[in-house]
């Protein structure tokens, strides 16, 4: 009985219409648009929920800009989820709303829900890669992705002070049995819940030194709907936050757009899957943020090539 995924990720945003046509064009799909608040979903129905910055019903912010005011987190079973909101109930108020959905607060003061999960189960066939002595696609030429549909939430960064760090890590740790994967002593601690193998599922970062929102990622099916979604995201008027690149920890690639809701939000593929034997690795240092990173100089004048390297 556990913690399986993020069931949804709850936005305070200045304007609704922007927020929502953002998160359309990253490809969630459109299930709710009121002058109150829109209701998005990824393939497996998590929800991307968008109210207004002063809407009564939102938990309290803890940054002046727009942000994440609410992580909800699916439990799989009502007995793992009593067990959890008594055991919150400990010492501060958990309340239940009429969908059964238990709201409080995390250390940094960020809202924080439980609710029952209820996953889906993908039919999808991902694309097929070629290399000598690997064929996996014969006879089927690539085409154009044409639509960017994300699959899942598979994490979310927040940032919190480094004054009580320790104490907003070890609630998640101790009272929601999540797991430290990598703990990188200048920068944050990546956890992941018991019933999901992402490398991590959250982060805590605490190296801007505040609370407020990171970002939040979403898995898309290969590295083609990474470079592609950003693309698109680009066309749209949207802009690039990081360049294409493959982090060193989780090990995925990635392409990160600013969102007007707060924050990123970051396409992701092929992050490592780790089982209760990973870790957790403790880096004194911070490890380079990416393995590689897109570098060109298509648009730089050509270098002096009488100053380049010389040849043997």
């Amino acid at each position: 009985m556990s913690i399986e995924r993020i069931e949804s990720v709850v936005y305070g945003v200045d304007d609704l219409d922007e927020c929502a046509r953002f998160f359309v064009d990253f490809g969630l799909e459109l299930v709710e648009h009121t002058e109150d608040r829109v209701v998005l979903t990824t393939q497996v129905k998590q929800r991307l929920v968008l109210k207004r910055n002063d809407d009564p019903t939102l938990p309290a912010s803890v940054e002046a800009t727009p942000g994440i005011r609410e992580v909800v987190w699916g439990v799989d079973s009502q007995a793992a989820l009593d067990a959890l909101v008594e055991n919150l109930r400990t010492d501060r108020e958990v309340d239940v709303d009429q969908d059964g959905v238990a709201h409080t607060y995390d250390e940094t003061g960020f809202g924080l829900g439980l609710a029952l999960t209820d996953p889906v189960q993908l039919n999808y066939d991902p694309r097929k890669y070629n290399s000598s002595g690997r064929v996996e696609r014969w006879n089927q030429p690539h085409t154009e992705i044409t639509d960017i549909t994300p699959i899942r939430i598979c994490h979310v960064a927040l940032n919190i002070p480094k004054e009580g760090r320790h104490e907003a890590v070890d609630f998640y740790l101790n009272r929601l049995n999540f797991r430290a994967t990598d703990i990188v002593e200048p920068m944050g601690v990546f956890m992941q819940v018991e019933g999901d193998d992402d490398q991590h599922n959250f982060l805590l970062c605490h190296r801007p030194d505040r609370a407020g929102t990171n970002h939040t990622s979403y898995e898309v099916s290969g590295f083609d709907d990474v470079i592609e979604g950003g693309n698109h995201m680009i066309q749209k008027g949207w802009r690039e936050a990081r360049r294409l690149g493959r982090h060193t920890v989780g090990s995925n690639v990635f392409r990160f757009i600013h969102n007007p809701a707060g924050g990123r939000v970051e396409y992701a593929a092929d992050m490592d899957r780790v089982d209760d034997t990973y870790g957790p690795n403790v880096h004194a240092e911070t490890p380079p943020h990416h393995i590689w990173v897109l570098e060109t100089n298509r648009d730089t004048p050509a270098p002096n090539t009488s100053e380049g390297t010389a040849l043997p």
